[in-house]
């Protein structure tokens, strides 16, 4: 028996919104394929739940997130008298929904490892081109906005810019389920605030103080939970199991792994060669697959990839020292002098264990400002309307140096 249309006006239960309503068949449609359900089995926090036992929520989660917080936007809008035609509304809610289909297993591990030359950015856009073809046409607005090509520019700046839907759900959405309250944004307040103002984005005087602690509360969470020390850690020994793991490959040597991770460790994949046929493969890869692959590697003959995969699978990760100075090629080469005297290792495979990086943070961007609605009709960036001296200092980059090595400097 075929199935009309109105089966699909499904509505999910969040623990969030509560009630999120999945507008028409095509929105259906889209979180039905594969390539959309593949994101609930991508965490959005990748290995933050090292540190935030809580934070085992998905990209799924999240996406659908967008898509209720777009929906508001767009009645709040229309009730303020900007037109939004049921296409555009169509298109913004298709967008927000995608905009982070790209994204590989843990995230962001696989960007800085098996795959290079390619941004999550860009296979979102890839995933997003492959989906018009099969709803035949139906994303093509969706995508006009998504790229920024489409006319009315505010409709991009919902998707991406510095007060966008993405951000507001997953602040709110991150702050709950790490359980850290000083992320937890009023998306509601913030969204009934917005307005249009000669084809821009903007937020209302009386809103002045919601955007403020929203800019807080992202510096807040970046520094707290996103650039959590421990986490950083996880992080990167997990790119560091994957680019041995890559490098073992390229010596032919044998490893477990499914399917769609064999051939991402065994190819070289980049921006030129990732064509659809690469695309299916990548959806197909998940968190599943590199979880299943690093418990089996646990028992690999190369030292390397075997300690590695049994630090992150009994949370045995790094110490971390993190400081303002970058660090010096001789502090580092000292502490890798000293592991090398525990360990029958070559230099090269040292640095999978004693390895240097930097971590950033600018909460506020003036490049891309926030502009406040005075009641005079008047425009301001925030970080002159606001009264908060620190939204200035908001607006510099923090950048801190850190250094990884082993609590214990022999490898059992």
């Amino acid at each position: 028996m075929k199935k009309t249309s109105t089966n699909k006006l499904k509505i999910l239960n969040d623990p969030i919104y509560g009630f999120i309503r999945i507008p028409n068949s095509l929105i259906f449609d889209i979180i039905e394929h594969p390539y959309f359900q593949r994101l609930r089995r991508i965490s959005q926090m990748g290995l933050s739940n090292l540190v935030y036992p809580g934070a085992n929520h998905t990209r799924f989660h999240h996406a659908v997130g967008c898509l209720d917080l777009m929906q508001k936007t767009v009645r709040v809008l229309r009730v303020k008298g900007i037109q939004i035609s049921s296409e555009e509304e169509n298109a913004l809610c298709v967008a927000i929904l995608l905009h982070d289909i790209g994204h590989g297993a843990f995230s962001h591990a696989l960007e800085h490892s098996i795959v290079s030359g390619i941004t999550h950015e860009e296979i979102s856009l890839k995933f997003m081109h492959k989906l018009n073809e099969e709803f035949e046409g139906q994303l093509d607005l969706a995508i006009q906005v998504f790229t920024d090509k489409y006319p009315r520019k505010f409709l991009h700046q919902l998707i991406s810019s510095q007060l966008d839907i993405d951000r507001l759900d997953y602040l709110k959405r991150d702050s709950f389920y790490t359980g850290v309250a000083e992320g937890n944004i009023s998306s509601d307040r913030l969204i009934a605030m917005m307005n249009v103002v000669d084809d821009e984005l903007v937020i209302e005087k009386k809103g002045i103080y919601s955007v403020e602690k929203f800019l807080i509360a992202r510096r807040l969470m970046y520094w707290q939970v996103y650039l959590h020390k421990t986490g950083i850690v996880a992080e990167h020994m997990l790119v560091k199991v994957l680019m041995r793991a890559k490098e073992l490959a390229e010596q032919k040597v044998t490893l477990f792994a499914s399917k769609a991770l064999s051939f991402f460790l065994y190819n070289k994949i980049n921006e030129e060669n990732f064509d659809n046929q690469v695309l299916d493969i990548f959806s197909r890869l998940d968190d599943y697959d590199l979880l299943s692959a690093i418990k089996e590697w646990t028992n690999h003959s190369d030292k390397v990839l075997s300690k590695l995969s049994s630090m992150i699978v009994d949370r045995e990760l790094l110490k971390i020292e993190i400081q303002d100075k970058k660090i010096s090629k001789q502090n580092q080469d000292k502490i890798i002098d000293q592991f090398l005297d525990k360990n029958e290792l070559h230099k090269s495979e040292a640095t999978y264990f004693v390895f240097t990086g930097e971590i950033s943070n600018q909460a506020y961007n003036k490049k891309q400002p926030i502009k406040i609605l005075n009641k005079k009709g008047k425009l301001k960036d925030i970080a002159k309307a606001s009264d908060q001296l620190n939204l200035q200092a908001l607006s510099k980059p923090v950048t801190k140096h850190f250094i990884c090595y082993p609590k214990k400097m022999r490898l059992a």
